[in-house]
């Protein structure tokens, strides 16, 4: 519930610029993807689970 509130708060900000971007998927502020719209925790989780079309896993 805290989560989703911040989310909320964040989007109906009185200024703009001030907007902080949230992972989606769980409400995280912090290593944001703007990309996918998620944060670094919830795009590996889906990245193996095979749910994000386009990426794959990369060894060298």
């Amino acid at each position: 519930m805290t989560r989703k509130c911040l989310i909320e708060r964040e989007k109906k900000r009185k200024y703009k610029v001030r907007v902080r971007n949230r992972c989606s998927r769980c409400g995280r502020p912090r290593g944001y993807m703007r990309r996918f719209d998620l944060c670094r925790i919830c795009f590996r989780e889906l990245a193996m689970e095979g749910k994000i079309p386009g990426v794959i896993k990369s060894s060298w």
